[in-house]
């Protein structure tokens, strides 16, 4: 808890991110932090509910409600309010690993199922969270944990996400020769490539890979494990092998037109983005009325009418980094109707709520233009090029959700809703389908329905003797809190193969 009234006494308040207009001159992040008082007054908000529901971790009508990784929300934020900062910090590592992530990419659904925000606007964790940890990295409290003791054990992590992150920190705190093995040039999978700056500084992530390095884990960059090195052969030179490598595959959208030049996978036009800026050092450039893309990159929206097909928070990534290139127009096509301002009766609390938010890209959209670019309950029919085989439109019917003849709710086309947008750029952002078969099928690992790796949560094991799994690989896309608590229970789950029994929470 913080103060007993405190709920009362104090307004919901989060610092005020940047200007629109000025951020999306330069890729630095967004968002502002504040000072020790003013966050000791939201952590005085955290009432003394008895039973705190922030941090239960359920899934219920397939979302969280609560905190994924059951962080110690009411104590950290109690010691928040007493200015009690390195307690502070040592109950939220108890059970987030990364607080430095969760705290500036999670959704915060230990938010969605506050007491307070039963009646009242809830409690701020959140950002709290993130300034527990910012706090303790300025002050040098962060430090290598190096084992005092070894084990002898060797494991290999494929995956340097969260998951596969989480995996090698638990694993290498007791003991054990960790090495990580990540197919792209710079660790950090997900939080490197699939996040754009704006939103997780790449500095944040290469601090803590640092950090990591320090305590005795080992990075191999560079490396596809099922290409480079076969599965079979991390078998044979490791004790232990944990599958972190992600739901990489995406979705993709076969209607006519497809194959023109100018049609791309979002996760591709944000990793190839990142990874210009990084090599060019300009993730923290200014330009002039937008941020621009480096010389480098392989895709620019510079100058073009840009598409973003899907609403989820890639495609909100893609209309951000498509403003900073210098897009003409960027418009967002969302298949599904435009949610609710407010809970409604179905979506009670603590179930996380189902409302509609308008993150970052589209405020600088809004910002930009005065209107809210995406469009509901709107899907592409065809893309249609030009003579050189470039797409120069996207065409979509409006629909309405009906059911089926077995109940299932379907898109059905409204008759003559037809649309004709100009496109130089489309961007699909529909989500992944589960993880590629590099690593997988060669191996002779087993799949699940959906093509995720088969492995029970809580034990993680696949069919192969000493092969685990955890998050994305195994549970299909998810929040990377998820993640994070995948890979401390994997880590656990393989300790206690290697060594007959595990003192990892």
């Amino acid at each position: 808890m913080g103060k007993s009234t405190g709920f009362m006494e104090y307004a919901r308040e989060l610092p005020v991110d940047r200007e629109p207009l000025e951020r999306m001159k330069d890729w630095k992040e967004f968002h502002t932090h504040w000072d020790d008082a003013s966050q000791r007054q939201q952590g005085a908000r955290c009432m003394d509910c008895g039973v705190p529901f922030c941090h239960m971790g359920l899934l219920i009508k397939g979302a969280a409600s609560g905190c994924p990784i059951n962080n110690l929300i009411p104590e950290w934020n109690d010691l928040i309010y007493k200015g009690l900062w390195e307690e502070a910090l040592a109950r939220l590592q108890k059970t987030n690993n990364f607080p430095e992530f969760t705290g500036r990419v999670c959704p915060a659904p230990c938010e969605g199922s506050c007491t307070v925000g039963m009646h009242d606007p809830q409690v701020t964790i959140k950002a709290n969270e993130c300034y527990i940890i910012d706090k303790a990295f300025d002050e040098g409290w962060v430090k290598p944990v190096v084992p005092a003791v070894l084990s002898g054990k060797r494991v290999a992590v494929v995956g340097s996400g969260p998951a596969g992150l989480a995996c090698a920190d638990q694993l290498n705190r007791v003991g054990h020769e960790v090495t990580v093995y990540e197919r792209a040039d710079r660790p950090g999978g997900l939080l490197m490539y699939g996040i754009p700056n704006m939103k997780l500084d790449k500095s944040v992530v290469l601090r803590r890979v640092k950090l990591m390095e320090e305590s005795g884990i080992r990075f191999i960059t560079g490396v596809e494990i099922g290409r480079d090195i076969l599965t079979e052969t991390l078998r044979e030179e490791y004790d232990a092998v944990v599958l972190c490598g992600g739901a990489t595959k995406p979705r993709d959208l076969p209607i006519e037109g497809r194959n023109l030049n100018g049609i791309y996978f979002a996760v591709d036009f944000l990793r190839g983005n990142t990874k210009s800026l990084l090599d060019e050092n300009k993730m923290n450039a200014v330009g002039n009325s937008r941020a621009g893309a480096a010389k480098s990159v392989p895709v620019t929206a510079e100058g073009k009418h840009v598409i973003v097909i899907g609403g989820g928070d890639t495609g909100t990534d893609c209309v951000g980094t498509s403003i900073r290139h210098g897009a003409i127009s960027v418009n967002q096509i969302e298949i599904m109707p435009r949610p609710s301002e407010v809970r409604s009766a179905t979506n009670p609390w603590p179930q996380w709520p189902f409302v509609l938010k308008t993150d970052y890209g589209q405020e600088e959209a809004i910002a930009l233009t005065g209107s809210d670019p995406r469009t509901w309950l709107t899907t592409a029919k065809r893309f249609v090029g030009d003579k050189d085989g470039n797409v120069k439109e996207v065409h979509t019917v409006s629909v309405n959700w009906e059911k089926d003849a077995t109940g299932r709710l379907i898109p059905a086309e409204v008759p003559g809703s037809e649309k004709i947008w100009p496109a130089e750029l489309v961007l699909l952002a529909m989500g992944f389908l589960g993880p590629e078969d590099t690593a997988l099928t060669s191996a002779g690992i087993a799949r699940d329905a959906r093509s995720n790796v088969s492995a029970e949560y809580g034990t993680f094991t696949t069919n192969l003797k000493g092969v685990f799994a955890a998050g994305d690989m195994r549970r299909g896309q998810s929040l990377v809190v998820w993640a994070i608590n995948e890979g401390r229970a994997a880590a656990r789950e393989c300790d206690a193969f290697l060594m007959g029994t595990s003192y990892l929470p």
